[in-house]
């Protein structure tokens, strides 16, 4: 029994895992995000009830890269005041626990191989997609975060004009149709022209992030996450069709595609971390 955390640029959520399901699950919305230690209580006071339990320790996802030996996170997506924070040294003085750290797509992706879709699967990718793009890695069952937890940070690389995350993200929406990714799924379910082509724009450049992701790692399979995947039905006919032209279909043949279906998947992979 561990504690996991998930901590995002709106809201932080922890909860206990036991037997691979999480209970007790909290959820706050971060406030005043411009003060360090008015955010740190916030997330004290969130794990504070939790900890009462018998659980062995803590462990945390956030949206940045990760000092993963001495738990210094550094420049927190949306947290201005997380520039340089460490974060395992206060959490285990206040609670008195193991406390590990790492970046929270590593976090996903760990969760599914420990818990949920890819267990059967040795060498696997995890990507979200919503208000970013990123990906954690399994190779050989164990997790790869690189040498400044950096690895997989998909979203980074050019891609025509700009980089790949701003055009497989919120971002591509709101660029296109002036609206975020929830009212362009919306449109496409009742019919828009506009918002249908431009769901199939993006599986097109989601096609395009797969492919980068196979030259790299091919991987025996892939999970999808992130709020974006729910507007599947949308992209993924023009995302399978770009794949078409991959150097080496049988690659492509043999990758297995899957969507996530856990939302508390992030935190069963938090709470793994203790055993990595």
């Amino acid at each position: 029994m561990n504690i996991g955390v998930d901590i995002g640029g709106t809201n932080l959520r922890a909860g206990i895992e036991v037997g691979g399901m999480i209970t007790r699950q909290h959820q706050v919305l971060l406030k005043n995000k411009e003060s360090l230690s008015s955010t740190l209580l916030q997330l004290m006071d969130l794990i504070r009830p939790l900890t009462k339990y018998p659980v062995k320790g803590i462990g945390i996802g956030v949206p940045s890269v990760v000092n993963v030996d001495k738990g210094i996170v550094y420049n927190v997506m949306n947290i201005p005041s997380w520039e340089e924070v460490a974060l395992k040294d206060i959490m285990q003085n206040e609670f008195n626990l193991p406390v590990s750290i790492n970046n929270d797509v590593n976090c996903f992706i760990l969760g599914e191989h420990r818990f949920g879709l890819a267990q059967k699967y040795k060498s696997v990718i995890g990507m979200t997609i919503g208000t970013g793009l990123g990906s954690g890695i399994i190779i050989d069952n164990h997790l790869y975060a690189g040498n400044n937890c950096g690895a997989g940070e998909i979203g980074m690389l050019p891609y025509r004009d700009s980089i790949l995350e701003n055009y497989v993200s919120n971002r591509f929406f709101e660029d296109n149709l002036g609206i975020n990714a929830f009212d362009a799924h919306k449109a496409a379910i009742d019919g828009k022209s506009d918002a249908l082509e431009t769901w199939k724009e993006f599986g097109v450049h989601l096609g395009a992030v797969i492919k980068a992701l196979m030259y790299t790692y091919d991987p025996e399979a892939i999970v999808l996450g992130g709020s974006i995947t729910k507007a599947n039905q949308f992209f993924k006919p023009s995302m399978l069709e770009s794949l078409r032209d991959f150097a080496y279909p049988e690659s492509i043949r043999r990758l297995t595609l899957l969507l996530s279906e856990d939302d508390n998947i992030a935190l069963l992979g938090a709470s793994a971390l203790l055993g990595e």
